[in-house]
């Protein structure tokens, strides 16, 4: 990693439309692998403590601050967001490690 912390992206989505969904899921991770991210955790089973839930939570590790932003800025993750935009309601922050 050269000293650089990793950062994290932090999803919370409420999908509309599981099939147009699911094209912006075939795409995405090609646009994640590519800048070095790596899945933490996709849905599965959660817990809400606090504030409001959704249904599908997902935590990805970048090797830098950089390389995240570089991939929601991405051409091809800008592809995929054309289909989540249309199928979820969705909250995203990017966070770097302490």
């Amino acid at each position: 990693m050269s000293g650089e912390k990793a950062a994290y992206w932090i999803a919370h989505v409420e999908v509309s439309d599981v099939e147009t969904y699911g094209k912006y899921a075939a795409i995405a991770p090609e646009a994640i692998a590519a800048h070095g991210g790596v899945f933490l955790a996709r849905g599965g089973a959660y817990r809400q403590m606090e504030g409001t839930g959704r249904a599908r939570n997902v935590v990805i590790r970048f090797p830098s601050l950089a390389a995240a932003v570089a991939c929601y800025e991405s051409p091809r993750y800008r592809e995929a967001l054309v289909f989540a935009g249309v199928s979820a309601v969705r909250d995203l922050v990017i966070v770097e490690e302490v």
